[in-house]
Formats: C-alpha cells, sequence, structure tokens
C-alpha cells in the first residue's frame, strides 16, 4: 500500500512538473479577434454583426479543442493491475483534457473508475474510485476546477469488455472521461 502511495505521489509530482515546464504552442489555424473596438466604421460596423465577443470564440475554440483531445487521444485511461498510477502513455489524453476544462470553466466532466472481475466487490469498487480520483487529481493539478470533476466508481460492475484473460481484464481496468 505504502509503495502505491509513493508511485501516486511520484506520477502526480511528474505530471504537475511537465504541466509547468512545457511550452505553449500557438495554434495557427486559430481564430485572430481584435481585442479593440474599430473606429473606422462608427455604429455601422457595431450593429453589423460582423464582430466576434471573446466568449463566443473561446468557446469555439474549447469545442474544437475537446473533440481534437477526443479524436487524438480517446476518453479513457488504462491502468495495471491491482494499481491507480497513470502511465506515461496516457499523459497527453489528461494534458489535453487539462487544458479543455481551464479554457473551459463552465465545462464539467465525470471520471468513472472501473476494475476487472478480480478481487472482491468492495475492494473493486475502492479502487475504481482510487483510480477516478488519481484522474481528477491529474486534472486538477493542469488547471481544471474541482466543481469541474466528479469522480465515481463503478469497480468491476461495468466491464468494457467480457472475457476471463488478460486481455478483457486489461480493457476493463480503466477510468472513462465523459461529459457531466
Amino acid at each position: 500500500m505504502k509503495l502505491i502511495r509513493t508511485s501516486l505521489c511520484a506520477v502526480l509530482v511528474g505530471v504537475g512538473l511537465a504541466g509547468c515546464g512545457s511550452s505553449v504552442k500557438l495554434d495557427e489555424g486559430a481564430p485572430v479577434v481584435n481585442a479593440k473596438p474599430s473606429t473606422a466604421g462608427g455604429a455601422g460596423a457595431a450593429g453589423s454583426g460582423a464582430t466576434t465577443s471573446q466568449s463566443q470564440v473561446a468557446t469555439v475554440d474549447a469545442t474544437k479543442l475537446e473533440a481534437s483531445a477526443a479524436s487524438r487521444f480517446g476518453r479513457v485511461v488504462y491502468f495495471d493491475f491491482d494499481s491507480y498510477a497513470i502511465k506515461d502513455e496516457f499523459r497527453p489524453l489528461i494534458e489535453a483534457y487539462g487544458r479543455v476544462l481551464s479554457t473551459n470553466k463552465s465545462k464539467k466532466m465525470v471520471v468513472e473508475g472501473n476494475t476487472d472481475e478480480r478481487g472482491g466487490r468492495e475492494y473493486n469498487l475502492a479502487l475504481g474510485q482510487r483510480r477516478a480520483e488519481a484522474v481528477v487529481k491529474a486534472l486538477e493539478l493542469l488547471g481544471a476546477g474541482n466543481s469541474q470533476l466528479e469522480a465515481v466508481s463503478f469497480g468491476e460492475e461495468r466491464p468494457a469488455v467480457d472475457g476471463h484473460d488478460e486481455a478483457a481484464w486489461a480493457k476493463n481496468r480503466r477510468a472513462e472521461l465523459k461529459d457531466r
């Protein structure tokens, strides 16, 4: 148990440091908005509907960012047996959804923790909860608000794949990010 806590702390510190050390890359395709109102057009330009508000652009950008994250990385984080440590291969997924949530504070998500069928019901519910909370904590370290996220556990009750072999179990040890 102490090893698991130590591993989780190390992963969370690593995710936090990776978030601090990364450079922000601008998306060249992002729309550019002039923050200063134009005085050349007078009232006619303001009433023409040609201007785009900052909130509309932010909503469009956040929607595009989320769609890009979902298509590139999916919405599922897989775990090793009896573990709730987030693997390095899922860091891009966590970082992408961290950006989505930090840029769109009205966005809310639920993280559903799941386990394979091995282990007792209570143990699996607790492990599923720890998996969901690990993902939530990683997202919060990247700028998501506490009120945007909810961690729930289904334990072994909602398998993604039916089966009694390692391939099926590996697909069932997961945390899923879903819109709330």
